[in-house]
């Protein structure tokens, strides 16, 4: 479960998903722990954690995007309840997720402990955003409605794309084929597809894929950073 610290010149500490929370096995209970084992943790994997190792404190955080709101990419989202700190998402993700808790139709891949009114909600709508200088969110939906990846354009390490699970991991993205059940619209991840790998082409982009373990230890992890 992979979270992205960006130090912005203008906007600050900016934090790309949460991870699943702290004391997630408990929260989720045993039927979905099974699909998401925990094998070798320790405590300085906690999101709060990690982001000391780069010398801030998870209160440093000026903005939080999120690129799904399923509960192993959203569940973090508790350590910013009763802040004003804006939490970002799509607006067809803040709506599917909201009505699925609410009616219990995808209650299990979404959960009310984080899905709640004191959390600062700033929803965007549209293809494409440019967020922040340098950083671009692109609507990607297939997997869940309002599923967005992040674009980061970097001075000397080039451009970034952080798939969040558009891409779960690296054999999704190479063999052109959909994710099973996991993916709820083949059409359009189909069409969120294309145009990721249009964006890899004439970006050169190196892509971070939502559980890929193997891909994510190729590069440098918290405290080194690419600038």
């Amino acid at each position: 479960m992979i979270s992205v610290l960006i130090s912005h010149p203008e906007e600050g500490l900016i934090l790309f998903e949460t991870g699943a929370g702290k004391d997630y096995p408990e929260v989720w209970g045993p039927q979905l722990v099974d699909l998401f084992a925990r094998e070798g943790y320790t405590e300085d994997m906690e999101l709060d954690a990690q982001i000391k190792l780069t010398g801030n404190d998870i209160k440093d955080v000026k903005a939080v995007i999120i690129g799904h709101l399923h509960l192993d990419h959203a569940g973090g989202l508790e350590q910013f309840r009763g802040t004003d700190i804006p939490i970002y998402t799509h607006e067809l993700e803040l709506k599917h997720a909201f009505y699925s808790v609410a009616s219990k139709t995808d209650l299990g891949l979404y959960l009310p402990s984080y899905l709640q009114f004191d959390l600062n909600w700033k929803p965007f709508v549209g293809a494409s955003l440019g967020f922040a200088r340098g950083i671009f969110l692109h609507h990607c939906p297939g997997h869940t409605p309002g599923l967005c990846i992040a674009q980061i354009n970097l001075q000397n390490s080039g451009t970034w794309v952080i798939t969040s699970d558009q891409y779960i991991v690296q054999e999704n993205y190479d063999s052109l084929a959909t994710q099973g059940w996991l993916t709820r619209d083949h059409h359009s991840w189909s069409q969120s597809n294309q145009m990721i790998h249009f964006l890899q082409k004439t970006t050169d982009a190196k892509l971070i894929f939502g559980h890929d373990r193997e891909v994510l230890m190729r590069y440098k992890l918290a405290p080194e950073f690419y600038d």
